[in-house]
C-alpha cells in the first residue's frame, strides 16, 4: 500500500473537461489521458467538445494537410 497518493499535475483555477465522466473539473481529478485542458475558465471547459469539433473540421478542410502529391497518401483516410 502506498503511503502517499500521487497527485495529478495542475493548479486550482485551471479547468478541465473529463472525457470519461463527461464533466468539467477544477484542477485535474482524472488522469491526463481522459481529459482536455487546461482551460482558463469553467465556460471554456464546458465547451471543450464543441471546440474540438470545430478544430477537427478546420484540420479536415485545410488544403495544406490534404495536398495531392500523386502518392495516394490521402485516399481512404477520411475516417468514415
Amino acid at each position: 500500500m502506498a503511503l502517499f497518493k500521487r497527485r495529478q499535475a495542475g493548479k486550482p483555477g485551471e479547468w478541465y473537461y473529463c472525457l470519461k465522466h463527461r464533466k468539467v473539473e477544477e484542477g485535474p481529478e482524472c488522469p491526463a489521458k481522459d481529459r482536455f485542458g487546461p482551460y482558463a475558465t469553467r465556460k471554456e471547459a464546458e465547451h471543450a467538445m464543441e471546440t474540438a469539433r470545430e478544430r477537427n473540421l478546420e484540420w479536415e478542410t485545410d488544403p495544406r494537410w490534404h495536398d495531392k502529391t500523386g502518392r495516394g497518401d490521402d485516399e481512404g483516410t477520411s475516417g468514415t
